[in-house]
């Protein structure tokens, strides 16, 4: 049986011509939530939107928890 894990996870958004938000690139997946904020703050400065969140996983399973906002910046899409 796999042992649950956190994922941790940040994504950047820009804005298309038609002002829509527009992910900056795929979301990361990074190694701990400290690093995740830290990273996240960096981005805030370079886009109009980031948030880094992290959520239980079982990925073996198909189980993952509810997502856990860590840091949010300027617009960003709901987690939903």
């Amino acid at each position: 049986m796999a042992t649950p894990t956190k994922l941790v996870v940040i994504i950047a958004f820009d804005k298309g011509e038609d002002g829509e938000l527009i992910p900056a690139f795929e979301p990361r997946e990074m190694q701990s939530e400290s690093r995740a904020i830290s990273e996240a703050r960096q981005l805030a400065q370079r886009h109009v939107g980031v948030i880094a969140w992290s959520r239980d996983a079982d990925p073996a399973m198909g189980d993952y928890g509810p997502p856990v906002e860590l840091f949010r910046h300027g617009e960003v899409p709901d987690l939903d």
